[in-house]
């Protein structure tokens, strides 16, 4: 494990949250992700299922939690089921957990091998008077679930075995529990952005005319591995020139020329917590006056943006007034004109054409993580702010996103050490 321990004060809290959500004649289960593979027996690297790791700790697969608050017997109302490792497993893939090392994790203090999970399973629901049992499922908006998940097919196993048991979702609570970050959730948060910001003054000082974008993410590679970081919580944005109007751009195989601008979008994992940064910079060390007076106009806009946001906010809401606010400045850059905006299409508004994205997402164990973005924002609540500009007949976007969070008087800024301002980047990228 890179990341310092956790501890598990904050997994029995989370499960302690969890509990108060669901009736006491209930189960709830979640499985671990599987282990993907590629092509022959090769595989992709282990990522576990954010619910699961938020109800646990445990960074392994094959595990899977089962929660019995009302069962008779106390010990069966937590059960942390984990693979049962041996000397060949030990010899070829590293050391798996034990049961006292899961113990310690997590604050489960039942742990008992994955093997024995159907007749444990079998016990749990048909002595423990279960009326109803909360299955696990990705019911992200964005996502596109071709993947048949562990967590699907032990829906269908266990509907198949129990089909006169009652089924609920369990993704709508978990999302409103994983929106609203406890305090040792964003320490770890904080650490993914420290992390952040040590590769971004890293690549300020390497960025030159003539670097591959590759060579650049290499150097924040360098910096996150070093750092503790497992590595890039999304594949890395490098796009220089015109690049850097392509919104997900990860080619990241061009020459950084001398007069070019180059957008960054990168940010480092942290105990499998996320920071999403984006910085655009110019790749000679000097912004032109064009490259200078569009970028102001971003931040003019992300300045704005952040100080709207607080507790009761509307994210829909919210960024309606964030396309407002663009709109004035694309007319102070002559992108639009007064005239024009009265004849235009209100269904396709003329900002779109350089302002087509979202001006935030929440943020947490996964980079567009999970909640309702209809729900007003709360204290606790971790958002992007990432407006930008991206005028593709100049070969010119400009993009500056920070991570805030929700607090009872407005925001904290978690990136607000981060250079950002003009004068501060060309300094440090010219010293």
């Amino acid at each position: 494990m890179r990341y310092e321990s956790i501890g598990k004060e904050l997994f029995v809290l989370n499960r302690k949250r969890l509990l108060k959500e669901i009736p006491r004649n209930s189960v709830v289960v979640v499985n671990a992700n599987d282990v993907m593979p590629t092509n022959a027996d090769g595989t992709i690297r282990f990522r576990q299922n954010s619910d699961l790791f938020y109800l646990t700790g445990v960074d392994q697969e094959e595990t899977i939690l089962v929660l019995a608050p009302g069962f008779p017997d106390k010990k069966y109302r937590e059960v942390l089921f984990i693979r049962e490792t041996n000397e060949e497993i030990a010899t070829w893939e590293g050391q798996k957990l034990t049961k006292e090392q899961a113990m310690e994790t997590t604050g489960i203090n039942t742990v008992v091998w994955t093997s024995e999970f159907p007749r444990l399973f079998n016990l749990i629901m048909l002595a423990g008077d279960v009326e109803q049992v909360y299955l696990n499922t990705n019911e992200h908006y964005r996502a596109t679930i071709e993947v048949e998940s562990r967590d699907m097919r032990f829906i269908e196993w266990c509907r198949r075995k129990y089909p006169l048991h009652r089924y609920a979702r369990l993704a709508p609570i978990m999302h409103r529990l994983r929106s609203v970050k406890s305090k040792r959730e964003l320490e770890l948060m904080q650490r993914a952005v420290d992390i952040t910001e040590k590769g971004f003054r890293r690549v300020l000082k390497f960025v030159k005319p003539g670097v591959k974008e590759y060579e650049i993410e290499a150097e924040y590679m360098h910096e996150f591995l070093r750092e503790g970081s497992r590595g890039f919580a999304y594949e890395p944005i490098i796009a220089s020139g015109a690049n850097s109007c392509v919104l997900h751009y990860i080619r990241n195989d061009q020459v950084c020329r001398d007069g070019d601008i180059l957008l960054l979008d990168v940010g480092a994992e942290y105990a499998n917590y996320n920071a999403d940064l984006t910085r655009t910079i110019p790749v000679n060390g000097r912004f032109s006056s064009r490259q200078k007076e569009v970028y102001n106009a971003v931040l003019r806009v992300q300045r704005k943006a952040i100080s709207m946001l607080g507790p009761g906010v509307q994210y829909y809401e919210y960024h309606r007034e964030v396309q407002k606010i663009m709109e004035a400045e694309l007319i102070k850059l002559k992108l639009i004109d007064k005239t024009d905006l009265r004849r235009q299409d209100p269904s396709r508004p003329l900002f779109m054409k350089y302002f087509m994205h979202g001006t935030g997402h929440m943020l947490g164990l996964d980079v567009h993580d999970v909640g309702n973005m209809y729900n007003r924002m709360e204290p606790g609540m971790v958002w992007t702010v990432e407006p930008g500009i991206y005028i593709r007949e100049e070969g010119l976007g400009v993009r500056i996103e920070n991570n805030v969070v929700i607090t009872q008087k407005g925001t904290h800024d978690l990136m607000k050490n981060i250079p950002v301002e003009v004068e501060e980047i060309e300094e440090l990228m010219n010293t």
